[in-house]
């Protein structure tokens, strides 16, 4: 049976949600859109990593997933996250627009930057194995 993996999910999922908040600067010109948004992205950063890094175990849990079309191997599971994800962020980013004067302003995230995000929490399982021997024995 899989192990559960909690600190690693959880130092990835903050560092792409970081990245993400790092993004959101350039892409977010409302302090107040900037802030909400940087909260949640990284909350959800830290759960859809979860998901992709425990997608073993939660296969091994659940095994009604087995047998759900397109979903029967676990990269095609982390794959889906990814592109919840990828919607996710697109999605918010165009619900919370506000104008001023006729001007829109506050979120413009591009796909790319929604693409990059969605991708990154696709491939953190792949790419723990290489960050886990240069961090410390009590996380790894």
């Amino acid at each position: 049976m899989a192990d559960i993996i909690i600190l690693p999910a959880i130092l990835c999922g903050a560092a792409i949600g970081v990245y993400e908040a790092i993004l959101l600067h350039r892409d977010v010109t409302v302090p107040t859109h900037r802030f909400g948004h940087t909260v949640q992205a990284l909350i959800y950063a830290v759960i859809a990593v979860f998901f992709t890094m425990n997608a073993p175990f939660i296969y091994n849990t659940f095994s009604f997933l087995h047998s759900v079309p397109l979903l029967q191997h676990v990269i095609v599971f982390q794959i889906v996250v990814g592109l919840i994800t990828v919607v996710k962020i697109h999605g918010a980013s165009a619900a919370i627009k506000s104008t001023n004067i006729g001007i829109s302003v506050g979120m413009k995230e591009t796909w790319f930057h929604s693409f990059l995000i969605g991708a990154l929490v696709v491939v953190a399982p792949y790419v723990w194995p290489f960050i886990a021997t240069v961090m410390p024995a009590w996380l790894q």
